[in-house]
């Protein structure tokens, strides 16, 4: 079943035909699909995954379709190893390389693999944002690499900010605290569980909507069209379910794997690790407990595999390690700046403290945070922070100057921030929300590389490393390979 999948994919690609003319395809249930360190799968409440959803079909007037940037090989994201073999079987004529985003600038050329760089290379999407008519501050251009990073909206005469961002998974969004890095898809609040569902049928429903009109270049769907999309994805929990080396992530009463995941409870602002828990539960920095069956214990040694119990005992020890390792966390925007708690100087936390939601690693309420992926290492005079951004492949994006906020620090001087994205400031115009955007799922973390908004950690390693030197965690070389065997393990 992968070969015959993998060789639809291709047909489908190469001849650049419309999705609503291929033949019909049906992907099993839980059917597994290699990556880097074992195998991810997709549980689908509805059964087996008909290609005739309205997912997966033509939706506008580019021959896109959902898919075509949410595979579910790829944990419902892309990897930019997929995206090249495309484009070179193609020869960039699959509509995934469209100009109006699929290219650096919406001039770009289709033939022109330079014209793509930032998605071949990082899978990265451009995204125009219009600027609110009077933000707080002023922005400006000091580094323009594709000469299409400010321009100007015809309809409006706004100010459009180019940024480019990885595409979310379209998987697990029955653990969402915000749509979308930014917020933009955040109509209603998903902060009550009496009105969560509905809401977020409400924002997933725009963001349906939006991205028919903006990335398929469509127009209007039918109601009937956007509840298809909507419901099918809400039916998905994506997660790694096998390791290289550690075998069945759900042997010997684990946890991991996507049918455990489907069975997963959430309630919007579990586990906050704020104390905003709505049934007054107190935050427990044990957030995940998938693999602590497999702590090393001498009754192992009677499994009928105990040849894999190694690599069993390296992922429960990163799991314990992403509950329990100090991290330092200073000059995060949104925690260390936020009135509400004090505006501590520095907070003593584990990975948890910010990856709260239980077993699966957002944030369970929307807290936009700036962790400084976006900022650049030359402009900046934070230690940490240039440390941090320097264990990072990032790509060569436009860099903008935000200028006229207030200095937290000092509040009659302004401070002028020097990002590749300015995130959520970009949506409301207000200087406290500048470079902040959300957490994302944790899940199916190693079908989907590279890491961050922004595809700056091209791996697992780098992201480790970043962390790292961010929040001055003090890892060993063992630290580090125990955390990534369980974030690949996700």
């Amino acid at each position: 079943m992968q070969w015959t999948w993998n060789k639809r994919f291709t047909r489908i690609l190469i001849a650049g035909v419309s999705l609503t003319s291929a033949a019909a395809v049906v992907i099993p249930n839980l059917k597994a699909s290699h990556d880097a360190t074992g195998t991810v799968a997709t549980f689908n409440k509805a059964g087996d995954i008909d290609e005739q959803n309205a997912f997966f079909q033509n939706q506008g007037t580019n021959g896109r379709a959902c898919v075509s940037c949410h595979q579910p090989e790829q944990a419902f994201s892309i990897t930019p190893k997929a995206v090249k073999l495309v484009y070179d079987r193609t020869a960039g004529k699959d509509p995934l390389f469209a100009a109006v985003d699929g290219a650096n600038c919406p001039t770009g050329n289709q033939d022109d693999a330079s014209a793509h760089s930032l998605l071949l290379e990082k899978g990265l999407i451009r995204v125009g944002i219009t600027l609110p008519a009077h933000p707080q501050f002023s922005i400006a251009v000091v580094h323009d690499p594709y000469h299409c990073a400010i321009t100007t909206d015809p309809a409006t005469g706004g100010n459009v900010v180019s940024v480019y961002r990885r595409p979310l998974p379209t998987v697990n969004l029955r653990f969402l605290s915000t749509v979308m890095f930014d917020g933009r898809e955040t109509l209603a609040p998903l902060n009550n569980a009496t009105t969560f569902q509905n809401n977020l049928v409400f924002n997933l429903t725009d963001q349906a909507l939006s991205a028919i009109q903006t990335h398929n270049q469509g127009t209007n769907p039918s109601p009937q069209t956007l509840a298809e999309i909507v419901q099918f994805e809400l039916g998905l929990s994506t997660a790694q379910v096998s390791d290289n080396a550690a075998g069945s992530l759900n042997l010997h009463t684990a946890g991991g794997g996507a049918s455990a995941l489907d069975g997963q409870t959430y309630y919007p602002g579990t586990n906050d690790a704020l104390g905003a828990d709505p049934q007054g539960h107190a935050f427990n920095s044990s957030a995940f407990t998938l693999y602590s069956a497999w702590e090393k214990d001498p009754s192992h040694d009677l499994w009928s595999d105990k040849d894999k119990n190694a690599a069993r005992e390296d992922i429960a020890a990163g799991e314990k390690l992403f509950n329990t390792q100090v991290a330092t966390i200073t000059g995060v925007r949104g925690l260390n700046d936020n009135a509400a708690l004090g505006s501590p100087a520095s907070i003593k936390g584990t990975c948890t403290t910010c990856h709260d939601t239980p077993n699966v690693g957002n944030h369970s309420v929307a807290l936009p945070l700036d962790i400084a992926t976006s900022r650049q290492a030359e402009y900046e005079t934070n230690p940490a922070i240039v440390s941090a951004l320097r264990q990072l492949t990032s790509a060569d994006l436009p860099v903008y100057e935000i200028r006229g906020c207030p200095d937290p620090a000092n509040p009659s001087k302004t401070i002028n921030y020097y990002t590749s994205d300015p995130g959520k400031g970009l949506i409301t115009g207000l200087c406290a929300d500048v470079n902040r955007g959300k957490g994302p799922i944790l899940r199916g973390l190693a079908a989907r590389a590279p890491y961050f908004h922004n595809g700056a950690a091209g791996n697992l390693d780098q992201l480790v490393n970043f962390y790292d030197k961010r929040f001055d965690m003090k890892f060993t070389e063992t630290v580090k390979k125990q955390l990534i065997a369980f974030l690949n393990s996700f």
